[in-house]
């Protein structure tokens, strides 16, 4: 018999062999009668069956008898395992074995067995101890059972619980989140699980109640079955799916308590009438129980969760209930916090996106394209940054620059060092001075920031690399505080990295930081880039940079397929630091686009430059510029001759703008300032400012150019990139 017994037509005749009524019980001085024994088994609260050596039941006390609900005399004479003559209880199949151990072997051993038994899965732990003679000689088997369903629920529990602990929220992914949910629990109790999340949690929104909707209409963000596609569901992964509010899962979401429900005719008969689609897919499939459960996190519902059964013969109970509720809890506070996770990173990615240039400045000089890519941990925000920025004369300034660390702070930072950049660009300084001048507002920075600041980190360390280039004399200017140095590759198929004076990162101090001049031939490339695209965890440095200097210089690549092939051969799939790159390609103005004189210091060659610049904008198809650009040359001359000095050089540039340029070799600054009713000068900067876009002035080692910008006349010129 197994732990619970069964019966056949009559017990066995006695062999003579003692019993655990008989054993002990006999003429010896301490032997008691068969009858008290027999009453002290019956007084036990736990089952005891004794099989003889011929494995039938020979003797059963009342506890074995009540845990199959039959009379004990029924049980005697049955085989192990058997609950009715013939008939073996599912899950008892192998206690015949183990008992048939024991009586070879005379070892006892421990047997644990799942029982069907009215639909319902029982755990028994059962000891099976050999019985002896008095000669030593196994005579049979006792069998003491305990029932210990509720402790396996609970360890099974507790062991699914610590499951989900490890693998619900390994990513801040909110549908991934929810795969796991539904993966756990296929594996462990449902045949079928659905899981739906308000749109708004899906994008990292708060959630809003569900009270006053109607529908109730959720995404169905993960979906598992036993069978292979879940074919149970009438939606897939991504489809709206909606709830009417008197349906069984808009009541139970209303209540925010979960619910279980054995779906026979009457139940299917009821869902049908609310969600006719659903309920003929679970009459089709068989399912036969089913568990609505809230997703439920700090009192707000992101969604709900569906167990279903249709395999699994045993209905849900109220273990698999609390396991369920359990389950889903904590699923739904790592939802929340992916959630959450989601809204944040959009915030920190749109800032990000805010700091960055979202689509090149218009300008002719060179030919550019970027790249920026965050390290793979974390937010994605980072301190790297990149810059293009249209100057005076038709150059442009291409920057490069890296704050020390990640996050948000780093980001910030990196957007005010950018804007500082920006703003000290427009007044047109040198590299090197703009970089004095950035390395003061850095260092200011840092006094403004606490040194336990909850931010944490600082601007010190910062580098950035900035190069002014000129594309009517070819020439490149460039400054590094603390930076790599740029790779450039000349049309002939030369790179080399260019050496910069290695001035001290911003915000630390030092030394002051040293400008140098190069001449690039047009179709020239130039690489900028931040330290993450040579420097990753694991790769030698040099061997990166003359991977570099070979890819960018490959013949017949556009600077995008440049620049692709870059990413692609140094940045790995994860990147452990942030990576800006920034290429250019060199471009050269020529005689339709640029035209330059000398002028002697002589205040009779102003109307030969007026001459000059009418008869080349005439050349140029501007004729409706002419009597404009005639008097910004006259006065911008004509302040050169009197308040400059030698050398003076008119230069006219057609671009985006057209541009009228003196420099004298004097550094006294003009000023813009109004002329009072009679005085007899001070009217030209003012008429100046009046007829053009815009002016300024920018300053060299050798003196100073004034320039004035006024927009083509008609449509303006498009770039022929």
């Amino acid at each position: 018999m197994s732990t619970d017994g069964t019966e056949h037509a009559d017990p066995p005749e006695d062999s003579g062999a003692p019993t655990p009524a008989t054993a002990g019980c006999g003429p010896t001085a301490h032997a008691l009668p068969a009858e008290e024994c027999s009453a002290i088994l019956d007084q036990l609260p736990v089952p005891v069956v004794y099989f003889g050596r011929d494995q039938l039941i020979a003797l059963a006390n009342r506890a074995a008898a009540a845990s199959v609900d039959r009379p004990a005399e029924s049980l005697l004479g049955l085989l192990p395992g058997e609950i009715e003559p013939g008939l073996v209880l599912e899950g008892g199949e192998g206690l015949a074995e183990a008992i048939d151990r024991v009586l070879r072997t005379g070892q006892g051993e421990p047997y644990e067995t799942h029982l069907m038994m009215e639909g319902s899965e029982h755990i028994r732990q059962a000891a099976l101890s050999p019985v002896r003679d008095a000669a030593g000689e196994v005579q049979g088997v006792a069998v003491v059972t305990l029932d210990t369903t509720d402790q396996f629920w609970a360890r099974r529990r507790l062991a699914v619980l610590n499951k989900a602990s490890m693998r619900i929220g390994s990513t801040l992914d909110v549908g991934r989140t929810a795969e796991e949910l539904a993966e756990l629990a296929v594996e462990d109790f449902a045949d079928f699980v659905t899981v739906d999340l308000l749109s708004e949690v899906l994008t990292g929104d708060e959630a809003g109640s569900v009270l006053h909707r109607d529908p109730i209409s959720f995404h169905r963000a993960a979906q598992r079955s036993v069978l292979e596609g879940c074919p149970e569901s009438i939606v897939t992964v991504g489809d709206i799916q909606a709830y009417e509010r008197d349906s069984v899962v808009g009541r139970t979401l209303i209540q925010g308590e979960p619910t279980r429900l054995v779906l026979d005719d009457d139940a299917l008969r009821r869902w049908s009438t609310d969600e006719p689609v659903r309920s003929r897919s679970m009459r089709d499939h068989g399912i036969h129980s089913v568990m609505v459960v809230p997703l439920r996190a700090r009192g707000i519902t992101l969604g709900t969760t569906l167990f279903c059964r249709h395999r699994t013969p045993g209905a849900f109970g109220a273990a698999d209930l609390q396991l369920a509720a359990e389950l889903v809890s904590r699923a739904a506070v790592c939802v929340d916090n992916a959630r959450r996770y989601t809204r944040e990173r959009a915030t920190a990615l749109a800032l990000q996106r805010s700091l960055l240039p979202r689509r090149a400045a218009r300008q002719k000089a060179v030919e550019v394209t970027a790249r920026y890519l965050p390290k793979a941990n974390g937010a994605g925000l980072g301190g790297d940054w990149f810059d293009v920025i249209p100057l005076s004369g038709a150059r442009v300034a291409l920057v490069v620059g890296d704050v020390v660390g990640h996050g948000l702070h780093a980001s910030a930072t990196m957007g005010r060092l950018r804007t500082a950049v920006r703003t000290l660009a427009d007044v047109d300084l040198a590299p090197d001075e703009l970089l004095t001048q950035l390395d003061d507002l850095a260092l200011t920075l840092d006094r403004e920031q606490p040194a336990d600041g909850p931010e944490g980190g600082q601007v010190a360390g910062a580098t950035c690399l900035y190069a002014v280039y000129d594309p009517a004399t070819g020439h490149c200017t460039m400054a590094r505080a603390g930076h790599p140095e740029p790779v450039v590759t000349r049309p002939d198929g030369s790179a080399e990295q260019l050496r910069l004076p290695p001035g001290p990162p911003l915000g630390v101090g030092g030394p002051p930081y040293e400008a140098v001049e190069f001449e690039l031939p047009e179709g020239s490339r130039v690489a900028l880039y931040t330290d993450g695209l040579i420097e990753m965890a694991g790769r030698d440095t040099q061997q990166a940079l003359a991977e570099l200097r070979d890819l960018v210089g490959r013949p017949a690549q556009s600077l995008e397929e440049a620049l692709d092939a870059v990413m692609e051969t140094l940045v790995p799939e994860q990147p452990t630091d942030d990576v800006a790159l920034l290429l250019a390609r060199t471009r050269r103005l020529d005689a339709d686009h640029y035209a330059s004189w000398d002028l002697p210091s002589d205040p009779s060659v102003v109307s030969d430059a007026r001459r000059r610049a009418a008869a080349q904008l005439t050349a140029w198809g501007l004729d409706d510029a002419v009597f404009t650009t005639e008097l910004v040359v006259s006065e911008l001359v004509t302040n050169a001759i009197r308040y400059g000095g030698d050398p003076i050089r008119l230069r006219l540039i057609r671009d985006n703008a057209l541009i009228c340029e003196v420099f004298d070799g004097s550094s006294t600054a003009p000023h813009l300032r109004r002329a009072r009713m009679f005085d007899e000068g001070g009217r030209g900067l003012l008429l100046v400012a009046s007829l053009t876009g815009r002016w300024g002035t920018r300053y060299t080692g050798t003196g100073k150019t004034i320039w004035a910008e006024q927009p083509l006349p008609g449509p303006e010129e498009t770039d022929p990139a």
